[in-house]
Formats: structure tokens, sequence, C-alpha cells
């Protein structure tokens, strides 16, 4: 039986993953910054209180905290096969392939006396310095600039994007960029073989190595029989389609329908819930011109061919499209406000994205004080934490969270 549970956005929230930033955010250079797609570098001393502050908010309301470096350790540290295979794994993904260099370093991190130490070091990146007896030995080493042997993974505190839960599975993601692509291999690992999540206890609705990309920031659950998917920058239509297979023949699932958001693709609509989140029952917290821009399609299976999808384009604004299928009466609090320089500004700190602890309850950077206003004026409960730091990463409370139990609703 699966340990998993999650079939709403606002159901009373009762265990949430996240990542507390590490040192990954201690090896961001401004020579690297795009590459590792950061706009500035967070000060991971304030980051941490920041986000400290968040699990707090968590924890003052009843909700258990779990962290991804735990779950990985605990995972590795079942079997040294297991472990052995991810250290393996690491390197091939790395990519290292120096075959003397392999060795080096895997012997560098069986060196560490805790399993979580070791997983914390494989997610900061491994700083050349740091390798015992370092030498130069391929041409990259004498031609390329470049500190480190493996890559940081700075974005690893959006705990939203390597995968998602849904129901009582998963979808792990096939990530967009090559620079995120590792992070998904914690997932992996935690789904097939930690003790109270692995060993077939989980369904697994997406692998990490199927050929198309999708990220959890994309994938919104609007009640126990619809998904909102959203077809961005990084989530591709063919990904939605393999998905809503798996959902609808392959496995037992309660859901029956997959709407498809097709957003701009740009970084400001990095993912749908950057400019899409429910904050209550019937409510919705909105980007402007996700109004004007969308496009809707729903997924739902053939009555025709067996197996095969029913896609057709939904011809209705927004706010039509989400009460056909949450058959309540929906209000769209719209980011901002009606003030378009401040609806942008808010939106780019993210506050259109929240994660709710229970209907009309939810937790927001406080920096986006006009959009906050707005929700407790609709009656939304805030909870509010401090962002100059996690802001940075461009991602908001419901990136840097992952649900994985929520009560029925």
């Amino acid at each position: 039986m699966s340990n998993l549970y999650v079939t709403s956005e606002i159901a009373p929230l009762k265990s949430v993953l996240l990542h507390r930033p590490g040192m990954e955010l201690e090896n961001l250079t401004p020579k690297w910054l795009e590459q590792l797609l950061f706009d500035d570098i967070p000060w991971l001393n304030l980051a941490r209180k920041e986000h400290d502050e968040f699990a707090s908010v968590f924890r003052e309301n009843g909700v258990q905290v779990l962290y991804l470096s735990d779950l990985v350790s605990e995972t590795l540290d079942q079997n040294p096969v297991i472990k052995a295979k991810f250290i393996q794994q690491f390197l091939d993904e790395a990519p290292v392939t120096s075959e003397s260099l392999r060795q080096v370093l895997t012997d560098y991190l069986n060196t560490f006396k805790s399993t979580k130490s070791m997983v914390e070091m494989t997610m900061a990146g491994i700083r050349k310095s740091e390798v015992p007896h370092f030498v130069k030995r391929t041409l990259s080493d004498y031609i390329r600039d470049y500190p480190f042997v493996t890559d940081p993974m700075p974005n690893l505190y959006f705990t939203r994007d390597p995968f998602s839960v849904i129901a009582s599975g998963v979808a792990i993601s096939k990530m967009y960029t090559t620079t995120r692509s590792r992070e998904s291999i914690y997932g992996d690992y935690i789904f097939k073989y930690h003790p109270v999540y692995g060993h077939g206890k989980t369904p697994i609705y997406y692998e990490r190595d199927y050929l198309s990309t999708i990220e959890g920031g994309d994938i919104v659950i609007l009640n126990t029989k619809t998904l909102a998917i959203g077809v961005s920058q990084r989530t591709h239509p063919a990904a939605i389609e393999k998905i809503a297979k798996n959902l609808f023949y392959n496995h037992q699932t309660p859901f029956d329908t997959i709407i498809a958001f097709d957003i701009p693709k740009s970084r400001s609509f990095m993912h749908l819930d950057t400019v899409f989140t429910q904050v209550d029952h019937g409510k919705f917290l909105v980007h402007h011109e996700v109004q004007r821009e969308i496009k809707a399609f729903e997924l739902t299976r053939s009555q025709v061919q067996p197996g095969k999808l029913k896609v057709i384009p939904i011809e209705e604004k927004l706010k039509d499209i989400l009460e056909k299928y949450v058959q309540v009466p929906v209000t769209l609090i719209v980011c901002g406000g009606d003030d378009v320089v401040a609806s942008d500004r808010e939106q780019w700190n993210d506050g259109a994205n929240t994660i709710a602890i229970r209907p009309g309850e939810v937790i927001v950077y406080e920096r986006n004080h006009i959009t906050n206003h707005l929700l407790e004026k609709h009656g939304v409960k805030i909870h509010t934490i401090r962002s100059s730091e996690l802001s940075r990463g461009r991602g908001g409370p419901r990136c840097m969270s992952m649900p994985f139990e929520r009560e029925s609703i």
C-alpha cells in the first residue's frame, strides 16, 4: 500500500517534502549563473534562515516535514549494493568520463562516514580542489577553466519539479534542462528503494528515462478526477499524453480527465504553477496574462479506440473552464490586482505561487504585499515568510514544497 495520497491542492496537508538549501548555493559564481539557471547568487546563511521559517510554518500547523537528503540517505543505508549503484549512476550522469577519475571519485564518496553527508556532497557539486590528489587528466581539464568535476544542483530546493505525487503514486520527471536532469535521480531511488516509499509500494506513472520532458511545477490536481497540466517551456505535449495513458489505462487511478493548459514559453511563465495556483474552494490565484494567453485542451479516454486518447480544444475562458471541472462557482484573484506594473513585478517574485495548508489558508512570500492584501480581502488566511534570498531562484512556496499526504476532501 502506498504511503502517499494527494488528490487536491487545498485539502488539509499532513506531510510535505522540502530540501533545505545547502552548499550548492555556495558553489554559484557569476560566470556560471546562466548555465545553472540562476539570475543572482543567494546568501546561503539567510536563505537557510528563511527556509527554516518556511518549515516552521508547516510544523506549527501540524504538518510533518520531510527532507530530501534524509530520505535519500535512508534509502542508500538499507543496502550497500543500492548505495554503490547510486554512486556509479551519479558519476554516469555527472558525467565523469575518465575511468581513472571515476575511481578516484568513487573512493572519495565512499570515505564519507555519513551517507547523508555523501548525498549532500553530490547535491553541492564536487570541486576539483576537494578531490584528493586531483590532477589534470583530460583535454577538457587543460582547456576549460571550470572549478568542478561534478556540477552543483542549486535548484534542488524547488522540490516541486523533479517528481510529483499524484493520488497514491508519483510521476518522476524527465527534466527539461541538462543542468537539472540529475535532480530526479534522488526521487527515482526513493520511490524504488526507500523502506517506506519504495519496493513496489508506490506506483510510478512517469519514468525519468521517457523521451519527452515534464516537470512537477506544471502538474496541478484540480480534484479526484481531474488534473491540469501546463504545456510550458519545460513540459512537452507528448509527455502529457504519455502520463494520461498511464493514469487512464495502465494504473488503477481515479482520474478520467486531464486539462492541458498551453501557456507562453518563457522564463517568467516557467511552469503552470508560476501563474496559477488554487487557494480555496473555487478560488484561484492567477497572473493577469494567463487569462488572455492561455489555451486549453481536454484529454479523456477514447470511446472508439481502446487504449487511445480523445483530445478536444476547449473554446471557453479560464473561469468557465474551471467552473465546468471543479463544479463550484470560481473566483479568479489576479496577482498584483489591476495594476499591470505591480502584477508583473509580484509575479516575477512568485506572487501567484502559493502552497495551501488547508482550504483558504496558504503560505506566501511577504514581499508580494499587494497580492497578499487581495488574498485576505477574498477571505484567505495567509502565512507570510521572508524571501529576500529564496526568491532569487525564481520560485515560490509551492515550488519549494512537494506534498506527500493530504486528507480527503
